[in-house]
């Protein structure tokens, strides 16, 4: 069989496993419908009128982009960064390296699990914003391809920083503390849960370094009014610069990967 045949057989396996960690698919699928949930009800009366409500942004819209890149970076980051760990702390990874199955596999196993699982995640919190809250989704294509492209990098980006980040672990004793942390920290400074605009200068331009903070707002560039880029720090949606961003995290996700991923714990051969 080729290395992509196994693959497909890997992200199978691997959908199979995360289904079964209940506190993985807690917080990594249903926490940002929860979240969402929870945002729309406790500050729907504060959109019931006034400018946002002349938008047609109530509070489900107005949180929705910020829930959906928590979700990419919850589905992709978190989760392949602690199941990678696991998996090297218990032996799995070095038991795998001693198989006949090509490396690239268990890579594309990965992918595979973050790509369904982050499509089912988003379907899930779409449908519930719709139905439930009644946001007003995008209707034209142009808005759909840019989600596609923020959408398709900001899950590439997570995977493989990822991926990368376990490294740092030193067993998987450690790996939630170093891992849920910084996760948490950045949710909070990059326009997820409050908005971008009320966050110190010096706070935007240090969310500014990382991916997060540029898809939420690729994300609000979807769901929101074209006329509520004038908030954003340069006026402008900064598609280009959102592409540029996550595509330079991405290469050195991949870089950092290369020269530092393991397939044993650390101390071990």
């Amino acid at each position: 069989m080729n290395a992509t045949a196994i693959g497909w057989d890997r992200t199978v396996l691997e959908l199979k496993m995360y289904f079964r960690e209940k506190e993985a698919v807690f917080f990594s699928f249903v926490f940002p419908i929860l979240m969402l949930s929870m945002f729309a009800t406790i500050f729907g009366d504060q959109f019931a009128k006034g400018d946002t409500a002349d938008a047609g942004v109530n509070a489900a819209r107005f949180f929705l982009p910020g829930m959906v890149a928590a979700g990419v970076m919850l589905t992709s980051f978190q989760s392949i960064a602690l199941s990678v760990a696991v998996e090297r702390d218990d032996g799995t990874l070095k038991r795998l390296r001693s198989t006949p199955m090509p490396p690239v596999a268990y890579f594309l196993g990965k992918i595979g699990l973050v790509a369904s699982t982050s499509l089912a995640q988003f379907a899930l919190l779409i449908l519930v914003a719709k139905v439930g809250f009644g946001v007003q989704l995008p209707t034209s294509a142009a808005s759909w391809a840019t989600f596609g492209w923020v959408f398709l990098l900001g899950v590439a980006t997570g995977t493989v920083l990822g991926i990368a980040y376990s490294s740092l672990a030193s067993s998987s004793r450690s790996v939630g503390a170093i891992v849920i942390a910084p996760t948490l920290i950045l949710q909070f400074i990059s326009g997820v849960y409050f908005a971008f605009t009320d966050l110190p200068d010096w706070l935007k331009q240090v969310a500014s370094v990382f991916p997060l903070k540029w898809i939420a707002q690729g994300m609000r560039s979807v769901f929101f009014p074209d006329d509520w880029q004038a908030q954003e720090m340069a006026g402008t949606w900064e598609h280009g610069r959102t592409a540029l961003v996550l595509g330079a995290w991405l290469l050195a996700g991949l870089v950092i990967c290369a020269r530092t991923f393991r397939w044993t714990k650390r101390g071990t051969t």
